[in-house]
C-alpha cells in the first residue's frame, strides 16, 4: 500500500475488519499526503431540491413522496431562482440540485430551469441530477438516448451530474432497500457516458445499513475499475445512513469507529481517486474535521439547505459557515482553501467569513 502498489478485493476485505483503526488511519493519512499535501478543501455551495415527488418507494428514503402525500413539495423555477439569487449574495460558487423521480414535469420545464439559473451567473456551476434522475428523464421525459439527454442539459447549463443513486450496488442489497430503482450497471453507464463527454462526477457509497463488508469493497471495486477507464471521477463521497425516520428505523446507525474506517479504507483502496470528502451532514462536522487524520482531505461544502438526509433524521445543521469550516480544518492542522465543483483550488486561503447561512 505505501509502496505505491494496488491492493486487490481480499486487502480490502481484510482492511474493513481490521481492529486497528489507528494504523489503517495512519496509512490513509499518508496516502492524504502524497495526492493533496496540507491541504484541506471545502465549496461554497447551496443545495437545491426542486421536488420530492417521485414514482419510487425506497425503504431507506424518507425524502421521496407521492403527489398527494402531506409532505410532498414542488417548487416553481422562480422560487429556485430566488434560493439562488440569495446564495448568490453569499458567495456561493455551485449550486447542488437534485430531486424525486417526479411523474410530470416536462421536458422544457427542466431546460428552463437550467437556462434560467445560469442566466442569473455565468460563473455559477451548476452541478445537478443523480445518475437515476439522468435515466428517469432520458427515458420518460425527454424520450432519447442518455447520450442525447445529457447534451441537451450541458447545453442548457448543466456543468457536472451529482454521484447520488448509487447506495450499494449489490443487486441483492438494492433489492432490499430501494426495490425498482435502476441497477449499478445503469448507474455506471450514466457516469461513462458523461466522463466520454469530457465532464466529471462525483461517486457514493450509502453504507451502514444491510450491506455486507464484501458487497462494500464490490461497490469500491466497481467504481474503481470505471474511473481506470475515464479518469471522470472528481472525488468519492461514502454517506453513513441515517435510519430515524425512514422504513429501516430498526436498523443500528454505524458508529463513529465504523464510519472512520470506511474513510480510511475507500483512501486505500482507491488509488485512482484524488480525492474522499468526509460528507459533514451524515458524520458531524467535529467527526468530518477528525477524519482529516483519516485519509480525507475534503469537507463538502457550506450547503446552506439540506433536505434528504435531516428528513431521515439527521440531527446535524442545515448548513455550515465558510468561518466553521476554515476552523474546524486549521484546528486538524490543515491549511483550509476553498475548491470549485471539480477540486481545483480556488485560491491559497480563504478569504473573509461569509454571513451565516440561514434555514
Amino acid at each position: 500500500m505505501l509502496a505505491g502498489e494496488r491492493i486487490g478485493d481480499e486487502e480490502g476485505r481484510l482492511l474493513f475488519r481490521h481492529r486497528d483503526l489507528n494504523a489503517l488511519g495512519t496509512i490513509a493519512n499518508v496516502l492524504r499526503e502524497r495526492k493533496n499535501g496540507n491541504f484541506a478543501t471545502f465549496i461554497r455551495n447551496l443545495y437545491v431540491n426542486y421536488s420530492n415527488v417521485c414514482i419510487l418507494s425506497c425503504q431507506f428514503c424518507a425524502f421521496g413522496a407521492k403527489k398527494r402525500e402531506a409532505h410532498a413539495f414542488e417548487l416553481s423555477i422562480q422560487e429556485m431562482a430566488e434560493k439562488v439569487r440569495q446564495g448568490l449574495e453569499h458567495g456561493i460558487t455551485e449550486v447542488h440540485m437534485v430531486g424525486g423521480l417526479h411523474p410530470t414535469l416536462a421536458a422544457g420545464w427542466y431546460v428552463e430551469l437550467l437556462q434560467t439559473l445560469r442566466a442569473l451567473d455565468p460563473n455559477l456551476f451548476l452541478k445537478a441530477f443523480t445518475a437515476i434522475e439522468i435515466r428517469h428523464l432520458a427515458e420518460r421525459v425527454f424520450k432519447k438516448t442518455v447520450a442525447e439527454t445529457l447534451e441537451i442539459l450541458r447545453s442548457a447549463g448543466l456543468g457536472a451530474i451529482t454521484g447520488g443513486g448509487a447506495e450499494i450496488f449489490d443487486p441483492a442489497v438494492r433489492d432490499r432497500i430501494c426495490r425498482g430503482k435502476e441497477s449499478a450497471e445503469e448507474w455506471l453507464e450514466v457516469h461513462e457516458t458523461w466522463h466520454r463527454m469530457g465532464m466529471r462526477s462525483t461517486a457514493t457509497m450509502l453504507f451502514g445499513h444491510v450491506e455486507t463488508l464484501e458487497q462494500r469493497v464490490d461497490h469500491l471495486s466497481r467504481l474503481r475499475a470505471l474511473q481506470d477507464r475515464t479518469g471522470g471521477f472528481t472525488a468519492f463521497i461514502p454517506f453513513a445512513f441515517v435510519p430515524e425516520t425512514t422504513d429501516m428505523a430498526h436498523i443500528t446507525p454505524a458508529t463513529a469507529v465504523e464510519e472512520l474506517r470506511t474513510l480510511a479504507v475507500s483512501r486505500i483502496y482507491l488509488d485512482n481517486f484524488d480525492h474522499i470528502t468526509a460528507y459533514w451532514i451524515s458524520f458531524g462536522l467535529p467527526l468530518a474535521a477528525l477524519s482529516l487524520n483519516y485519509g480525507v482531505d475534503d469537507l463538502h461544502g457550506t450547503i446552506m439547505e439540506e433536505k434528504i438526509f435531516h428528513m431521515a433524521g439527521a440531527k446535524t445543521p442545515l448548513g455550515q459557515t465558510q468561518a466553521a469550516f476554515e476552523k474546524a480544518i486549521r484546528e486538524a492542522g490543515r491549511t483550509p482553501v476553498a475548491r470549485d465543483t471539480w477540486y481545483r483550488q480556488l485560491q491559497p486561503e480563504s478569504p473573509a467569513a461569509a454571513p451565516a447561512a440561514t434555514a
